[in-house]
């Protein structure tokens, strides 16, 4: 099981626990499990070099105070493990250009800025995506359905080099969990929260202060009427509200809507404001906590790294082998 987050903001969102971390933590009891922090992929587009360094420990840390143990996984910086870009060059090789033209993520990205402005590495993205993903053998890969194009790409690569070279790679599965629940922008409840919004101001991150967490929540947008129930075409904004008050709680929607079944949208932010904040004043004080030794954070990469490398230099040899490239050969051999 192989996934990861980019390190492009200053902290992870709440939807990002909730959509992925939470999952995360629970498949590393059923899977051998792999994630990664894709630095390289971070400089696909225009960033600062001192930032995306400090950004890449507070998303070690986040990841490990969301629950992923480094004892049953391996947490690693993909620049670390050279072989993912290794690979990423050999899969360039039996990718079509209109393949990759075609790709969502390239398409939405160069719109942005025209593609005369979009890099190549944003172009061969999906292409390292796949690397990361073959290079561990991967059986499954946890996404959420925007991402399946990109597991499409993968198992397309890998199925094409395994019927021009002999069988080399597992053919992963994307492993969409259905039960997961998806969190809305508190200010806009029909889109995903994102760390790209515009507005920052319906986005939870992971290092809010408990006071700033919780006016965000008293600031939500909510919906016309004043019932309060669970209906994500209807009322949007009050479903998002009751989903995140829900995975917080570990209480189910339908005993909230019982609870403040009599009562305003007022209430139901109050009080989920306050477990919101409580939330991110504990996740917060593990973080600093963790970045307080930055040693043993890069002890940890290290160790991950490593761990890491025992299953991707395996691999990267007989992709080697089977592509034709001649070993190479201790000197005086």
């Amino acid at each position: 099981m192989l996934s990861g987050a980019q390190p492009t903001a200053d902290s992870y969102h709440l939807g990002n626990y909730i959509g992925a971390f939470r999952q995360w933590v629970a498949l590393q009891d059923e899977f051998e499990a792999f994630y990664f922090i894709p630095d390289l992929h971070a400089i696909t587009v225009e960033y600062d070099p001192a930032l995306l360094r400090e950004r890449t420990y507070v998303a070690a840390a986040q990841m490990l105070a969301a629950g992923v143990d480094p004892s049953r996984s391996a947490l690693f910086v993909q620049s670390h493990v050279p072989e993912h870009a290794q690979l990423a060059w050999v899969l360039g090789g039996v990718t079509g250009f209109g393949e990759a033209s075609r790709m969502t993520q390239f398409k939405d990205k160069s719109a942005r800025g025209g593609q005369d402005s979009a890099s190549v590495g944003l172009f061969t993205y999906p292409i390292l995506m796949a690397a990361d993903i073959l290079v561990y053998q991967a059986d499954k890969v946890p996404v959420g359905e925007d991402q399946r194009q990109h597991v499409e790409l993968t198992r397309n690569l890998a199925q094409r080099f395994n019927h021009r070279f002999g069988e080399t790679f597992t053919v992963p599965e994307a492993h969409i969990v259905r039960a997961t629940a998806k969190i809305y922008d508190l200010q806009d409840p029909t889109s995903k929260m994102s760390g790209s919004s515009a507005s920052h101001a319906g986005v939870i991150d992971l290092s809010d202060t408990a006071k700033q967490a919780a006016k965000k929540v008293r600031s939500a947008v909510t919906d016309s009427g004043a019932e309060i129930r669970f209906d994500p075409e209807q009322k949007p904004g009050i479903s998002n509200l009751l989903t995140i008050f829900s995975v917080l709680t570990d209480r189910s929607v339908d005993d909230l809507v019982a609870e403040f079944a009599d009562q305003q949208y007022g209430h139901l932010k109050v009080a989920l404001g306050e477990v919101v904040g409580d939330f991110v004043q504990q996740f917060g004080s593990r973080t600093r906590e963790l970045l307080e030794d930055r040693g043993e954070l890069d002890r940890i990469l290290a160790e991950g790294a490593a761990r890491a490398r025992e299953v991707a230099v395996p691999t990267l040899a007989a992709v080697y082998e089977a592509s034709g490239f001649v070993a190479p050969r201790p000197a005086g051999a």
